[in-house]
This record gives C-alpha cells, structure tokens and sequence, in this order.
C-alpha cells in the first residue's frame, strides 16, 4: 500500500511540473528595441552635369520641400557658351582656331527655382516626373579669344585673367524626372531651356563686309541661353 501511494505521489509531481513548464513563455531581454522605420527626408543637395551644343558645364544645386509635391531650389552653374556660326578647325600640329572669333564666353548663373512633381498619385515612386522653372542673376565673363594687335590666339587660362564681367537677368523651364528611392540617393534627368538676353550684345565674332575694301563688321552675341540636358546626381538628407 505505502508503496502504491508513493508511486501515485510522484506521477502527481511529474504531471505538475509538465503543466507549469508548458505554460513558460519566452520574452526578448531587450523590451526597447523597436523595428527602425526610415525617417522623411526633407532636404537634398548635389551636382548637376550640364551638357549642350555649347559645351559642357556644371552647377551645384540644393533642394527643399514644402510639400509632397511642390519644391524650392538654388541653382550655381558654369558653363561655355560661343557664337551660333562659329566653326572650329584643326591645324596641322593639331591646334584648334576658330577664323573671326573675338571673345570666348563663360556663363555663371545663379537661379531660384521651383519645381512640381506630377502624378504622383498615379505612377510609382521610383518614377517621378516634374516640371520646373527658376529666374536669378548671370554673370557672363567674356574673355579675348585673339590679341587684335598681333592677331595671335591668346591662351585660353591666359585669356581669362584679361576678361570683361557682363551681368544680365536669366531664367530657364525644363521638364525631368527623378528614377529610384529619393531616401539617400537622389538621380535622374532634366531638360532645360535657359533665356540669357543681353541688351546691346556682346562682340562675338567679325564677320566679312558687304563690299570689298570695307572694314570688317562686328557680330553680336544677344543670347546667351539654348536647350541643355541636365543630369542630376545628390544626396537627400
């Protein structure tokens, strides 16, 4: 008997501890560790490679948000510019010249611009489409392309230590996208037409007389602007 209820008396005790076992739950030590979620990027800032029929350029450019789809943006930018008729030929040493140029161009403008995103409800954000403006200040620097008393080539670093500032308002409209995740890495397209009038001109090239034994006329460059694609590399921030 005493051994049958010994028996019974630890099948009891097994059968308890199974029960409170089972009932063990498993919780992380660290309670405060919540998943991450990635934080709104408001700002961004990069560089922008200009390239057009006149050359190449760069700009450097910052971008705010005021709100899903409207932005604000200052753009700094250097690029060539030269007249429509010029044409560049290669000497037999392999030196370039052009026949009656006058001035070589280098363009610095300074715009404030805005830019809006379009369907944004209808395309996915890895594609984001936009339109964009901006208006502001140029400076155009035009720097001696010959020594008119020798007719030689000047050099062209040499050139700009003898330029003449210029300074007019300018704008530009354009139409681009962005392509992938705008949280880091910012990058995409833009084609832009830039308007830089200059009352009076500025002289460009000679150009030959109507009538032999005439002096050389001079040509005047007005507008320094034109269509430049745009490619946009930065970080959103």
């Amino acid at each position: 008997m005493k051994t049958i209820a010994a028996f019974l008396f630890g099948m009891s005790l097994c059968a308890f501890s199974q029960e409170t076992d089972s009932t063990i739950v498993f919780e992380s030590p660290n309670k405060d560790i919540t998943t991450p979620v990635k934080a709104e990027l408001h700002d961004a800032w990069g560089i922008d490679i200009l390239l057009s029929n006149n050359g190449f350029g760069l700009a450097g450019f910052y971008r705010r948000e005021f709100s899903r789809d409207l932005f604000g943006t200052i753009t700094l930018g250097i690029a060539e510019s030269k007249d429509d008729n010029e044409v560049e030929y290669i000497d037999y040493w392999g030196q370039s010249y052009v026949f009656g140029k006058i001035n070589r161009f280098l363009l610095v403008p300074l715009h404030l611009g805005i830019q809006y995103r379009l369907f944004a409800d209808d395309i996915t954000d890895s594609f984001r489409p936009y339109v964009n403006a901006g208006l502001g200040p140029s400076l155009i620097l035009a720097s001696p392309y010959i020594d008119l008393n020798t007719g030689e080539q000047i050099e062209y670093f040499r050139s700009l230590g003898k330029g003449r500032a210029h300074y007019t308002v300018g704008g530009f409209i354009g139409a681009g996208a962005y392509f992938g995740s705008d949280l880091g890495t910012l990058s995409g397209v833009n084609i832009r037409y830039y308007f830089v009038p200059v009352t009076g001109g500025i002289p460009s090239m000679f150009e030959l007389p109507d009538r032999e034994g005439d002096p050389l006329k001079v040509r005047r460059k007005k507008e320094f602007g034109g269509f430049f694609i745009t490619i946009n590399i930065g970080t959103a921030f």
